[in-house]
């Protein structure tokens, strides 16, 4: 009797312990996600007050006035993100149709009453807001994607299956975006979307044929445009034409050696003087380059890869299909832009108009980025909470 009290007792512990290394591990996981997140966030602050003082001043007469426009967006995203992450992510599966038919019908109403800008119509004015809704159809698009192939899973070996949710899905909200146009937005709800698809259950052959199929659609599409090609005639051979279409590049890249190691120092940027465009927005990194130096943009650069590399384990343990595809493609969203834009900055990558998550100004991509980091954090949660739930 006395051997069976004991046996049942160590069986115990071991069962505590167990839940306990699983609990801190998904704990583990919640803390490594949110907290390079809010780094980029206070990085980018910091960066912004330097960046954008010049052009703040042409603008409006006060150095700080996009500084205090970037403040009130990271507030309002940091509100997305509580709400999201206290959301069930099942929620976003079962209201996916509704926010992707909603966010069709306002690309449509943007391409009829959006405010124009460099010859794009991407943009609603309301009040003091600007509503971009691209940052808003890359998520209702990911989410439906994930939906739908959880929905069809059973199905997906039959081509027709695949092809038909998957066509109307990218092909609604890809026209529209092309309308604008914003081949950059476009260019990244394909790649979420593929890497949405790469991790369902549809057979490799398919996805093989549609990663084939992008490829072409994207490549015919970059030519089909003349800005869009002059844009990658300049990535090509930048120094063809330094100050037209390989401006941007070689401004870039002078930022970014000016730096050096350690960089000029905080707030000492020259090249946000006017001479390197959309400083605070698309080339905010070369401006961290130059202040920090290759020490500074590396910390970016590790930050991003810690949070993608924690998002796919997230990813990988979420409780059902739907949260490992849905996880997938917000993943893949916040990383392919990052990547995209360090890319486009260091001349690597062409030039796309992609901001820096978290980072670069853009109130609509910074609370569309949050909320779906937690979205993140509410799968990992849920992971946490079936483990607990089937502990015997």
């Amino acid at each position: 009797m006395t051997g069976r009290v004991s046996t049942l007792g160590r069986t115990r512990r071991t069962r505590a312990g167990v839940a306990t290394r699983s609990r801190s591990a998904v704990d583990r996981r919640s803390v490594l996600l949110v907290v390079p997140v809010f780094l980029l966030l206070i990085i980018g602050l910091g960066v912004m007050m330097s960046a954008s003082s010049v052009v703040a001043i042409r603008d409006t007469g006060d150095h700080l006035y996009y500084f205090r426009r970037q403040v009130m967006w990271v507030g309002l995203g940091v509100i997305a993100f509580v709400v999201a992450a206290r959301v069930p992510y099942r929620f976003w599966q079962r209201t996916a149709l509704v926010g992707y038919l909603a966010v069709l019908a306002l690309l449509v109403a943007t391409l009829v009453v959006g405010d124009v800008r460099n010859g794009a119509r991407r943009w609603i004015e309301l009040g003091p807001l600007t509503i971009q809704v691209a940052e808003f159809a890359k998520l209702a698009t990911i989410s439906l994607l994930a939906a739908a192939l959880t929905k069809k899973e059973r199905w997906l070996g039959s081509l027709l299956h695949f092809l038909v949710p998957v066509a109307v899905i990218l092909g609604g909200v890809g026209l529209l975006l092309l309308a604008q146009p914003d081949f950059g937005s476009f260019a990244i709800v394909l790649a979420a979307s593929f890497a949405v698809i790469l991790a369902s259950a549809v057979p490799l052959g398919y996805v093989a044929g549609i990663g084939v199929l992008g490829a072409l659609v994207g490549f015919v599409l970059a030519v089909s445009a003349d800005y869009r090609k002059a844009r990658l005639i300049g990535f090509l051979d930048p120094l063809s034409d330094p100050l037209g279409r390989g401006h941007q590049a070689v401004q870039s890249l002078v930022a970014l050696g000016t730096g050096g190691l350690f960089g000029v120092g905080l707030g000492a940027s020259r090249a946000r003087w006017s001479f390197l465009p959309n400083a605070h927005t698309d080339f905010i990194f070369a401006i961290i380059g130059e202040e920090t130096g290759l020490v500074g943009a590396m910390l970016v650069v590790v930050l991003f890869t810690i949070f993608a590399a924690v998002g796919t384990v997230i990813a990988l343990g979420a409780p059902d299909r739907f949260g490992r595809l849905l996880a997938t493609g917000l993943v893949a969203l916040i990383s392919i832009q990052a990547l995209v834009n360090v890319g486009g900055v260091v001349a690597v990558l062409p030039i796309t108009g992609v901001p820096l998550p978290f980072v670069s100004s853009g109130g609509n991509a910074m609370v569309v980025n949050l909320a779906a980091v937690g979205i993140l954090l509410n799968i990992c949660r849920a992971a946490r909470g079936r483990r607990e739930d089937v502990r015997p």
